[in-house]
């Protein structure tokens, strides 16, 4: 998988050095490359940005260098998937990670200031939000989906297994984790951990995983995959009931 980032602050890539991507990195697995629009400027001063026509605060990006940027990206992959980073994009979760992992080429478009010309938007595949909130750039966006992606890509992770029962598959959050001690300031690892019973564990993790679910996020129940055992659990969840190797 190829990721290239269009951006004026390429050092900040340097945070996926490290790492299980950082590996992956190295091990080719996962490559990463940086394009500056500031390297299609014509200018000595290399301006990307100008003032917003009809007035207002801040800067904006503008059309012409972005553009170039983005075009030779699609020179260098001409399969890329061009992806601009923008509050008012799709919303980026787990399914569209992916999605988005099934991929040979993303190339991820970074604004800055106080946006980017709309005209920009004519010439990218697809806007991609991260969440309901606003960032000093798209650099901080652009790791979180690089991230998210390429845990997925076979060969990043050493164990994919560990991917299965993560939260936001299937809609449901993940269960709860312990290690040693197997108590830490009178507060045990739950017995069933301890067991040895691999079935009774399967069961406590999904019974676990419904009632993170309900409590923290209700709005994904509706989503997913419920079997009539689920269902059952729910029913002792909102009554209270503690779960039971039966």
């Amino acid at each position: 998988m190829n990721f290239t980032v269009i951006t004026i602050f390429p050092e900040i890539l340097s945070a996926l050095q490290v790492g299980v991507l950082g590996k992956a990195i190295e091990k080719g697995v996962v490559s990463v490359e940086a394009i500056n629009p500031r390297d299609f400027t014509h200018d000595r001063h290399r301006t990307v940005d100008d003032e917003p026509y009809g007035g207002g605060a801040g800067m904006v990006m503008k059309p012409e260098p972005l553009v170039a940027a983005i075009e030779h990206a699609r020179a260098l992959h001409p399969d890329t998937k061009v992806l601009l980073l923008s509050p008012r994009g799709t919303i980026f979760n787990q399914q569209k990670a992916q999605e988005l992992s099934t991929l040979s080429s993303i190339t991820l478009v970074c604004g800055r200031y106080e946006g980017i010309d709309e005209r920009v938007t004519q010439f990218v595949d697809e806007m991609l939000s991260i969440g309901d909130y606003v960032l000093s750039g798209g650099e901080y966006a652009a790791l979180c989906v690089i991230d998210a992606v390429s845990r997925l890509i076979p060969g990043v992770l050493g164990c994919m297994g560990s991917l299965q029962d993560e939260s936001f598959n299937d809609y449901l959050l993940e269960y709860p984790q312990y290690t040693r001690p197997a108590v830490f300031r009178n507060l045990p690892v739950p017995e069933v951990l301890r067991s040895g019973n691999h079935s009774h564990i399967e069961s406590w993790r999904r019974f676990e995983r419904i009632k993170q679910t309900l409590f923290k996020r209700p709005d994904l129940l509706s989503k997913a995959h419920l079997s009539q055992r689920d269902v059952k659990h729910i029913n002792s969840i909102i009554k209270g009931i503690p779960w039971t190797p039966k």
